[in-house]
């Protein structure tokens, strides 16, 4: 039986023979000394915890690293990957601590997390409209480092501010200017990685077939990416923002149908969000839902109005309703900061909003009838008021003229929104309870969204699809089935990359794409 002090002596033992192979590639063991934790040193909790979002990956009962690398510079990552292969111990690549099934911070067999935190240098190019991002760097510091060198250059990215580029770009990108520029992954134009041989790669080097699979197919399969080069997309210099609540009382349920009708097809300027949650009626303190029309235009006021009037017209929207502002100020509006905060609130990398969470998503391509929303707002009200939210982020515009092979994202044209489910939850005892809640709803949402496969966006990654066997003999049909959810017919493209530069399967967790070996056993 395995004892609380052979499990530290083991440890320790992989520590040693770990730390005596960094110093050995790198040849400066007190810089190496510097960036490596482990559970014996002071700081090891807070380096551990300090980016993770979900409160559910750091429960005492969930895997610890032996090792955390936080490194400084290149060659410390090329030391950390080779020297994880010559002792078998797991890598877990982290630039922004989000990810939804923690798979970047835990692993059931001895690993070792490469931090990226140290990572996070930006270079913009005005003049060229380009930047280069370390994937460590947060998208607020990408935006707040934009507006420092032009106030009509932006990125299409996402609204968290905190949030690493390194996943965030990894996984597509979805944003608030989609429907003008599509995802983020579509405007990178080059790469650094290092590869599993502890090779630093660009475009060049890396070849086209890698090259594509890390914009949308998940860079964590493929090696650590170190820095992505992008394209900058033109932004006015005031575009309009607008957030209008709307409850069941306030005729929500049909401003919602409606929306379905609208949100793809309006000007590609203007993207409408939603976000549906339950609270308790003004009505005999009964639960209603609200509705929140949340919105970003490229462009004036004077030009929304009358675009919503014509398109919209029962929204109601009124020159009172809307804020212009600089598209650097519409992330701190988007982010739910109050008007007036300073711009340097985006540098912020602390998670403020830590919680206990589940996720899910889809992609709906027929608008939703009355009575199935109906059902959807009934089993909002099953959980506890302000546990709960429902984010419908549409689609049309630029999303539906990318093709699908493009990149491996794969979700375009033929999709009228997607659906992003989250519960929060404050104890961890209580997990089962909203985790089997959220799966209901899941099941509830089967016949009125996208089948064959029912598609998914990896970068709300959710193991409840499917999940890699744990001895490594995942087959092809096996990992398809979560696999063809989050990338549809590009993830048989997937796994032929991932057999060309990693045939040993060294970049690996719970949902890493497979590599082609997998799919010729299949057919033998």
């Amino acid at each position: 039986m395995k004892t609380a002090s052979t499990s530290l002596a083991a440890s320790l033992h992989i520590h040693e023979d770990f730390l005596q192979c960094l110093s050995s590639h790198h040849h400066n063991l007190t810089s190496i000394s510097s960036v490596v934790y482990t559970p014996t040193n002071s700081s090891y909790s807070s380096v551990l915890q300090s980016p993770v979002q979900n409160l559910r990956f750091l429960s005492a009962a969930v895997p610890k690293p032996q090792i955390i690398v936080t490194p400084l510079d290149e060659s410390e990552i090329q030391a950390t990957v080779c020297c994880a292969k010559e002792h078998g111990i797991e890598v877990r690549v982290r630039s922004g601590g989000h990810d939804y099934e923690g798979l970047s911070s835990i692993s059931e067999f001895p690993f070792v997390i490469i931090d990226m935190r140290n990572f996070r240098s930006i270079t913009v190019n005005a003049e060229e409209s380009t930047a280069w991002v370390q994937v460590g760097a947060s998208l607020g510091e990408l935006y707040y480092r934009i507006a420092e060198k032009s106030r009509t250059l932006g990125f299409p990215a996402g609204t968290c501010p905190t949030v690493g580029a390194g996943g965030h770009f990894s996984g597509g990108g979805y944003s608030m200017m989609s429907r003008k520029y599509g995802m983020a992954a579509d405007h990178v134009i080059d790469a650094r990685l290092v590869d599993a041989s502890g090779r630093i790669l660009d475009r060049q080097s890396m070849g086209e077939d890698l090259f594509w699979a890390i914009r949308g197919g998940g860079g964590a399969s493929f090696g650590v990416i170190l820095a992505w080069k992008i394209n900058l997309v033109p932004v006015p210099e005031k575009v309009t923002v607008f957030n209008l609540n709307r409850t069941s009382e306030q005729n929500a349920t049909a401003l919602v149908h409606r929306w379905q009708y609208v949100a793809d097809k309006i000007d590609d300027n203007l993207l409408i969000r939603l976000f549906m949650s339950s609270l308790n009626s003004n009505q005999d303190g009964k639960r209603t839902v609200q509705a929140s029309f949340t919105s970003l235009f490229l462009g004036g006021v004077d030009t929304l109005l009358p675009l919503m009037q014509e398109s919209f017209p029962e929204l109601g929207l009124i020159k009172e309703d809307c804020i212009e502002m600089s598209w650097v100020e519409s992330n701190l509006y988007l982010a739910g900061f109050r008007n007036g905060e300073p711009l340097e609130v985006l540098l912020n990398r602390a998670v403020l909003r830590k919680a206990y969470y589940k996720g899910k998503s889809d992609y709906v391509r027929e608008a939703i009838s009355v009575d199935g929303l109906e059902g959807l707002w009934e089993l909002l009200h099953e959980e506890e008021m302000g546990r709960t939210q429902l984010q419908f982020s549409p689609y049309g515009g630029r999303l539906n003229e990318i093709p699908e092979s493009e990149i491996p994202f794969p979700h375009r044209a033929g999709n009228v929104y997607t659906i992003h489910y989250v519960v929060f939850w404050g104890k961890e005892e209580e997990s089962p309870r909203h985790i089997d809640w959220m799966r209901k709803l899941y099941s509830y949402m089967a016949p009125f969204v996208s089948k064959s496969p029912r598609a998914a966006y990896v970068n709300y990654r959710d193991l409840d699809l499917g999940m890699n066997k744990k001895d490594g003999s995942t087959s092809y049909a096996e990992a398809c089935i979560w696999g063809t959810k989050y990338f549809k017919s590009n993830f048989n493209r997937l796994v032929q990359v991932k057999a060309m530069v990693d045939p040993s399967n060294f970049f690996r967790n719970e949902q890493s794409i497979p590599p082609f070996s997998s799919l010729v056993e299949e057919m033998s």
